[in-house]
């Protein structure tokens, strides 16, 4: 997984987009990211385990969910070939203006420090 960027936009959101590149020798679905709350498997094999975590402000941020209960984020992380590349985002509550750098946690994954642009 590599992130490309993470904006705060005017209307209280940090959009994170990146891109998912499968290293392995066999397909890979992105089922374990999807996180333990039950409420989100209705997002099927996504980003939805996502977090920002503010350590200054001991806070964490969740993905956003529709009226439906789907994340607002990719999706349909299936069937992702050796050496394919896909796009993702998902999108989170912002955290104050102040808060410059947060931890990027996924399910699975290692913890990874990004910071936050100015849309």
């Amino acid at each position: 997984m590599t992130i490309n960027s993470a904006v705060r936009d005017s209307g209280g959101f940090v959009t994170v987009q990146g891109e998912v590149t499968n290293n392995g020798t066999s397909e890979f679905d992105a089922n374990d990211w999807v996180g333990n709350e039950t409420a989100l498997s209705a997002s099927g094999a996504s980003v939805a385990g996502a977090v920002l975590v503010d350590e200054a402000g001991k806070k964490r941020y969740y993905v956003l969910r529709d009226t439906e209960g789907k994340c607002l984020c990719t999706m349909k992380l299936l069937s992702i070939e050796p050496q394919e590349t896909r796009p993702f985002f998902a999108q989170f509550p912002s955290p104050p203006e102040s808060t410059t750098s947060v931890e990027f946690e996924l399910p699975t994954m290692p913890p990874a420090k990004i910071s936050i642009s100015e849309g």
